[in-house]
């Protein structure tokens, strides 16, 4: 996956977060983005952003980091 690939999952990703932030705290906002994450991506673009979260992961925001911890490959 190109950079610009993996730029796009992580803005995807922290805008579905930042999205359902209002579903209660961080931990139930990071649930719902985890369902969302494995009913819509890919695997191979889940796979990239668990790899990414494992790696570094420094630009995920906090519900990002938890959703992606929740995501079972």
């Amino acid at each position: 996956m190109s950079d610009q690939q993996l730029r796009n999952l992580i803005k995807m990703i922290n805008q579905i977060s930042d999205n359902n932030l209002h579903h209660g705290d961080e931990v139930e906002a990071a649930e719902v983005v985890a369902t969302h994450i494995r009913k819509f991506w890919a695997r191979s673009m889940k796979q990239q952003i668990s790899d990414y979260a494992t790696s570094d992961g420094a630009e995920l925001n906090a519900v990002s980091r938890l959703a992606v911890e929740r995501l079972s490959l």
